[in-house]
């Protein structure tokens, strides 16, 4: 299943992270670009009208079937799609993300706060440029509050979830005395959640901050001073250095 060999990948490109923390080596770069292929490969044969989808994947150009049942292609997955496509800069990715029609990604009553699906929203607004976006992002704001929050774990909707929100709001208010001092807090946050405990410290989800890494790519594209260095945040990532080594 697609679902599962994004998993897989996405725990590769975790462990090269590990193993190469600035992401200085070529093999990091192609195993966030798998990442990202098979995360948007995801999407694209699971809301697809057609037998086949044409995707690149892995540096090859693959003929995917249509699966007979759904793939795990929810909000959660998306937001993780998301921001492989904008950490490797795919912006025809983002949009085909963006397009995809909300109601789709929901899922049963109570795998989610309600806060997620105003956050995708939020996010596809801003990438397709509408109109309501300030508002949007209020109710993801709202909806994200701890006391209204209540399927997420507190600690992991304080440490991990919410940290990218409060960044892309210092993001589009063009914040950018704010966004460094927010985007170390976020690093913060991470660092004190994966490593609260032994299961933790040893889980390799925890290696980069994917959330945080997307906006601060954001940020860096638009000249935002960060003057920051993390092992959560490789620095080739950030800065696009291996964007255009080879077609992705």
């Amino acid at each position: 299943m697609i679902d599962f060999a994004f998993n897989t990948a996405a725990s590769a490109m975790c462990a090269h992270c590990v193993a190469d923390p600035r992401a200085a080596a070529v093999e990091t770069w192609k195993s966030t670009v798998n990442s990202m292929q098979l995360g948007a490969a995801l999407f694209a044969v699971t809301y697809s009208m057609e037998g086949t989808v044409e995707c690149r994947i892995d540096r090859k150009q693959r003929s995917l079937p249509v699966p007979a049942s759904r793939p795990t292609a929810d909000a959660g997955t998306w937001l993780s799609a998301f921001w492989l496509a904008v950490i490797c800069r795919e912006q025809e990715r983002l949009t085909q993300l963006s397009e995809i029609p909300l109601e789709r990604l929901r899922s049963p009553e109570g795998s989610y706060d309600k806060y997620i699906y105003h956050w995708v929203d939020t996010l596809q607004s801003w990438w397709l440029r509408r109109p309501d976006l300030a508002d949007k992002l209020i109710a993801t704001i709202e909806a994200s509050d701890p006391a209204v929050a209540r399927i997420a774990p507190q600690d992991l909707l304080q440490a991990v979830l919410y940290p990218p929100i409060n960044l892309f709001y210092h993001y589009v208010r063009n914040d950018r005395d704010g966004f460094a001092p927010a985007l170390a807090d976020a690093l913060k946050l991470h660092k004190t959640y994966w490593t609260l405990n032994e299961d933790r410290a040893t889980d390799i989800d925890g290696s980069i901050a994917l959330g945080p890494l997307a906006i601060a790519c954001l940020a860096y594209d638009a000249d935002f001073p960060l003057d920051i260095e993390s092992d959560y945040l490789p620095k080739h990532l950030l800065q696009r250095t291996w964007l255009g080594e080879f077609p992705t």
